[in-house]
C-alpha cells in the first residue's frame, strides 16, 4: 500500500473514499511513525524511507521515463548540496522554480504534486502542498485587484508549491492587460520569499517558450525546464487497465482493441482537445455508467458480468 500523507487521508475523507474512523486510525499511524523514532539515525532512516516511498510512486506512473530521471536527478542534487553544506563546502543555489511543458493529460500536475512530498521530506518545504491556480485566480477587474489576487494565492502556497496552468494567459492582453501585473508581482514575492515556496508555470510547449520571450527575466528565475510527451497508445491502453483496476473493472481483449481503434493521440489527430491520461479516464467513467445501464436490464448478475467491461460500453452501442 502506497503510503499516505496526512494531506491525502483528509483529502480521501473529504471525498468520501476514506470513512471518518478510518482516516482517524490512519492520521494516528502517522502520528506514531514520526515520533516512534527518537535517535537521529533513526529518524534519518525514516525519511530516507518515506523519500523512497514518494520516489517509487513515482516510478509506478506509466510512460514519463524522462521525467523519472529529471525528478532524481533534482532529488539527487538537493542531497549532495545538503551534504557538502555539512562539510562546509561550497554550494550551488537551490533555485527549484520549474516551467513544466506538455500538452493536458499528460502528468504535470500529478508530478507536481509528488515534488511538493519529496521535498517536504527533504526540508525544502515546511509542508509540501500544492495550490493549482490558472488566470481568473489571479487577474483582477481593476487596477490594484489583481495584485491583492496575486498576493493572496501566493500566501496561500507558502511552504508548499503553486501551480499556476496555462501561464502564457498572462502575457497575452498586452501591455495594459491587468495579466503583467501578476506577472510582476510573483517575480517580486519570488524574490522576497524565496525560501517559502516553489512556483512552477505549466502550459502547452509552443505557448510556454513565447511566453518566457515576453519576458526576458522569467526564463532566468526558472532554471528547471521539464518535457512532457504525449502518451503513446499502448501506454494510454496501460492507463485505463490502471483505472480499471483501481475500481475493481477490467477490460475484456475485444474492448482492448476497441479502446486502441477510439485513442488519437495528438501526433496523429488533429483533434486539440485530446486530453491524454484526462481523455482515457473520461472514456472509462463513461463505459462504466454505460455497462450499467446495459447490466440493470437483468435480474441477476455475475461477479464476472459486473467487473467486465465489453466493447459497446466503450462505442455506445449495443
Amino acid at each position: 500500500m502506497a503510503y499516505l500523507w496526512p494531506d491525502d487521508v483528509l483529502r480521501a475523507i473529504e471525498s468520501g473514499k476514506m470513512s471518518p474512523l478510518e482516516g482517524f486510525k490512519r492520521l494516528r499511524a502517522i502520528d506514531n511513525a514520526a515520533t516512534g523514532k527518537r535517535d537521529a539515525s533513526g529518524v534519518q532512516s525514516s525519511v530516507e524511507q518515506r523519500i523512497e516511498n514518494v520516489l517509487q510512486e513515482m516510478d509506478s506512473l506509466i510512460g514519463l521515463s524522462e521525467v523519472k530521471v529529471l525528478v532524481r536527478e533534482i532529488y539527487a542534487f538537493i542531497e549532495i548540496q545538503k551534504r557538502r553544506e555539512r562539510e562546509q563546502l561550497n554550494t550551488e543555489p537551490l533555485v527549484l522554480h520549474m516551467i513544466f511543458r506538455g500538452n493536458p493529460g499528460t502528468g504535470k500536475t500529478t508530478v507536481a504534486r509528488i515534488l511538493g512530498k519529496v521535498f517536504r521530506e527533504m526540508g525544502v518545504l515546511s509542508r509540501g502542498h500544492l495550490i493549482e491556480v490558472e488566470r481568473a485566480d489571479l487577474v483582477g477587474e481593476y487596477i490594484g485587484h489583481t495584485a491583492q489576487k496575486t498576493r493572496d494565492q501566493l500566501k496561500k502556497a507558502y511552504g508548499g508549491i503553486l501551480f499556476i496552468d496555462e501561464a502564457y494567459s498572462l502575457a497575452r492582453g498586452g501591455e495594459k492587460d491587468f495579466g503583467k501585473e501578476a506577472i510582476d508581482c510573483m517575480v517580486k514575492i519570488m524574490e522576497d520569499h524565496k525560501d517559502e515556496l516553489i512556483l512552477i508555470l505549466a502550459g502547452y510547449q509552443k505557448e510556454m517558450e513565447k511566453f518566457l520571450e515576453t519576458n526576458p527575466g522569467l526564463r532566468s528565475r526558472f532554471p528547471i525546464h521539464i518535457d512532457f510527451p504525449d502518451y503513446s497508445k499502448e501506454e494510454l491502453l496501460q492507463i485505463s487497465e490502471q483505472l480499471c483496476a483501481q475500481r475493481q473493472y477490467l477490460l475484456n481483449n475485444q474492448a482492448k482493441l476497441a479502446l486502441l481503434n477510439l485513442l488519437n493521440p495528438p501526433a496523429h489527430s488533429s483533434d486539440d482537445n485530446f486530453g491524454n491520461a484526462r481523455t482515457v479516464r473520461n472514456i472509462i467513467e463513461k463505459a462504466i455508467r454505460r455497462q450499467a445501464v446495459r447490466l440493470v436490464r437483468k435480474h441477476s448478475t455475475t461477479r464476472e458480468e459486473l467487473m467486465v467491461i465489453e466493447p459497446c460500453d466503450l462505442m455506445g452501442g449495443e
